[in-house]
């Protein structure tokens, strides 16, 4: 049994996600939704979408992930989400997600836990050193008219 995955989020980050998600697995489109979140949209009636969505993934098991706790995007997803067939993990990024997707043939709880991790472990300071084989221009050898990046 495979885990489907729901994104609930702010507009349009669910869609963009899903979107990054179907670059990296081609396969994925039948167990990953989206739900964009109008800011102008009633609760009530994300909620109904949110189920509907729900009900067209047509598996026992769901991660929904979300952006923000304690936004109406997570707030839809808790009224949604019932702790048994269905889980849901707030704060999502796109290391979260590709993990996610790449485990969902695991158990529920497995999705969760390596989905968590992977948002965790996709987060981390990056050094900035000159690119490979090129050397750092001084400063007084700027070109105020080179405005490359």
């Amino acid at each position: 049994m495979s885990t489907s995955i729901l994104i609930i989020a702010h507009a349009p980050l669910a869609h963009a996600l899903r979107e990054c998600a179907l670059h990296v697995f081609a396969d994925c489109g039948d167990s990953v939704a989206a739900l964009d979140v109008q800011p102008s949209a009633a609760p009530e009636a994300s909620l109904a979408q949110a189920r509907s969505l729900l009900e067209q993934l047509g598996t026992h098991s769901t991660l929904v992930l979300t952006d923000l706790f304690g936004a109406t995007p997570c707030n839809i997803a808790q009224r949604l989400v019932d702790g048994v067939g269905s889980r849901l993990v707030a704060g999502v990024n796109l290391p979260m997600l590709l993990r996610a997707v790449s485990y969902r043939a695991e158990p529920l709880d497995a999705v969760v836990t390596r989905a968590v991790v992977g948002g965790t472990q996709g987060v981390m300071q990056v050094a900035i050193a000159a690119p490979q084989n090129q050397t750092r221009r001084n400063s007084h050898d700027q070109d105020p008219h080179d405005h490359q990046q």
